[in-house]
Parts: C-alpha cells; sequence; structure tokens
C-alpha cells in the first residue's frame, strides 16, 4: 500500500501488544484513521513522544487493507497543558470523543480540524467549558445535525418568544406543536447559542452568561448528542468527578 504524509491530531491512543499502541488520529487531508504504532512504547522508539493524546503532528503513514502504519511523526505542537491540566484534559475529551462518534472514517472534514485545533490552543488561554461547549455546537453545524433555532421545525413559524426544543425533531417547536416531554427553549438560551456559533476563534471576544442558561445550552447540548449518537459519551463521567471534587482555594 502506498505511503503518504499528513498534519493530524491525536484524538485517542491505547496499548496494543507488548510494545505497540493503537492510535485514532484526525488527518487534516484524510478524515479520521485508525492506525498501528509499532515499537513505540519503547523508550528509544522515533515515536515515543509523538503517540500522546491531543498531540499536533505531521505522520509520515504507511496504508493498509484494515489498519495503517505510522511510520514516522514530527511533533507540530504538543499540547501538554491538555494533559497535565484536569480541566483542560476533560473537555479535550469531550471534543475528540464528538469528533470521533460523528466523523465517519476516511471522510475528510477539514473545518473540523481547523476547528479542534483551533479549541485545542484555546483551553489554556479561556475558559476549557466555554471552548469546548462552542466548538460542540460548532460540529453540529459541520457534520449537518444542526438544529433549527429559528422556525418550528414542524409548521415552519418564525419563533420571536420561548419556545420548546424536540430532540426527534432536530430544534424549536411553537407552543401548538410542542410534544410530551417537552425541553423549555429560551430566548437567551437562543442568544448565548448564536453568541457560540459567531466566535471568532482566531480572536476570541469575550461575553457574559448567566450561570443558569450556560447550563441549560450544555444540558441541550449533551442531550442531542445522546439523543443522535443512541449512547451516553463516555468522557461526561470524567467531568462529573472533576465538578464533585471539592475545590482548592490558594
Amino acid at each position: 500500500m502506498a505511503q503518504y504524509a499528513t498534519e493530524a491530531l491525536i484524538l485517542s491512543v491505547r496499548n496494543w501488544g507488548e510494545a505497540d499502541k493503537m492510535v485514532n488520529f484526525f488527518s487534516k487531508e484524510f478524515g479520521k484513521i485508525a492506525a498501528v504504532a509499532y515499537g513505540c512504547r519503547r523508550p528509544r522508539s522515533p515515536l515515543a513522544g509523538g503517540m500522546q493524546v491531543f498531540s499536533h503532528l505531521q505522520l509520515q503513514v504507511m496504508g493498509g487493507n484494515s489498519l495503517d502504519t505510522i511510520k514516522q511523526c514530527e511533533t507540530k505542537q504538543a499540547f501538554k497543558q491538555l494533559r497535565e491540566n484536569l480541566d483542560c484534559m476533560a473537555y479535550a475529551a469531550f471534543l475528540t470523543e464528538v469528533v470521533n462518534e460523528v466523523c465517519p472514517e476516511r471522510h475528510p472534514e477539514p473545518h473540523i480540524y481547523d476547528l479542534l485545533l483551533n479549541a485545542f490552543q484555546l483551553f489554556s488561554k479561556r475558559n476549557p467549558r466555554l471552548v469546548a461547549l462552542a466548538a460542540g455546537y460548532r460540529i453540529l453545524e459541520y457534520t449537518g445535525y444542526q438544529p433549527n433555532y429559528e422556525q418550528c421545525v414542524v409548521c415552519g413559524k418564525h419563533i420571536a418568544t420561548d419556545s420548546f426544543f424536540s430532540l426527534s425533531k432536530g430544534g424549536i417547536v411553537c407552543e401548538a406543536c410542542k410534544e410530551l416531554p417537552q425541553i423549555s427553549f429560551s430566548l437567551k438560551m437562543r442568544d448565548f447559542i448564536n453568541q457560540l456559533l459567531a466566535l471568532n476563534w482566531e480572536e476570541p471576544q469575550s461575553f457574559s452568561v448567566s450561570g443558569a442558561v450556560l447550563m441549560q445550552v450544555e444540558k441541550l447540548l449533551i442531550d442531542y448528542l445522546h439523543f443522535i449518537l443512541e449512547k451516553p459519551l463516555k468522557s461526561l463521567e470524567f467531568i462529573q468527578q472533576l465538578a464533585e471534587l471539592p475545590k482548592v482555594h490558594t
């Protein structure tokens, strides 16, 4: 099989065999790919330093019938803070899991690649919870799962008041078309989601949001992802565990 070069972000890594690793990486040119890094767990392996989750790499990869093989890597950005800071790690893991779940194998998604790279760069500079939330909603836009926040998805009526959200129909519904069980969807929620979707990732603007609206918009994203994936995200358990840890004040 042909060898190819690609820029990539490491989505997940697990030990495989005695000295190898199974790697899921997200290639800018080729999309999501599963590959083996043979011998990379040996201390002198030239691959040892690069095969870390969240790393930004330049790879040389040999194509295979079922799995590709990583032959060489050059680290462009290590993003060590994403592995050392628990909050950054948790929300970065959330984003990589979302990408892993919604993106098909070997399907180029350059907009999602750039978004994920921008998010990795922002996690240590801005509130990682907000960064992950903004990126999560933007990923829905890029993958065709984007909900409708302006018109009732049943009757098409433009909605300018507080309304309801239908997970099954993928958007807001008016009073007349609401279904049970119903999810309340306020204008404040819509305004905040639109702010997240309009975020300038190169020069992100500052904005404020109430804790109540933040939690509602966050829960809506999680519930919607659960619905379209038909399973919960494992990374949410880690985020929940962090939320329950006692805060240390210095």
